[in-house]
C-alpha cells in the first residue's frame, strides 16, 4: 500500500531542518502572532501557531540574522501553518540562521 503525501509536502523545493524557536510574527494589519518555528527551509518554514490563520495569509516573520521575511500561509491545519518565504533564505546566511533557531 503507497502512502500519499499530503498537497503541501509534494510541493517542498527542499527538504526542512527540524527547529524550535520562537519568533516575532505579525499579520498583514500588523498584529503580533506567537509562533514557533518547528522546521527551516531556505524557502520556507513549518509553526505552531495559538491563533486562527488561513490559507493566503500574508505574515511578516522576523528571523535571526537576516531579520524580517514576508511569507505567505500555504496552509493551515489543526494549529500548524506552512509558509513559503517571498524571497528565499541566502544560501550563504541559512547555516547561521539555523544554527539560531535550533
Amino acid at each position: 500500500m503507497a502512502l500519499r503525501h499530503a498537497p503541501w509536502q509534494e510541493d517542498r523545493a527542499t527538504p526542512r531542518d527540524e527547529t524550535w524557536r520562537r519568533v516575532r510574527v505579525a499579520d498583514a494589519q500588523g498584529a503580533r502572532l506567537p509562533v514557533l518555528v518547528v522546521n527551516l527551509s531556505p524557502h520556507g518554514a513549518m509553526a505552531r501557531v495559538d491563533e486562527p490563520v488561513a490559507t493566503g495569509d500574508r505574515l511578516l516573520i522576523d528571523l535571526p540574522v537576516v531579520g524580517p521575511r514576508a511569507a505567505e500561509v500555504r496552509w493551515s491545519l489543526g494549529g500548524r501553518i506552512g509558509c513559503r518565504f517571498e524571497v528565499a533564505i541566502p544560501a550563504e546566511e541559512y547555516p547561521r540562521v539555523l544554527a539560531m533557531m535550533r
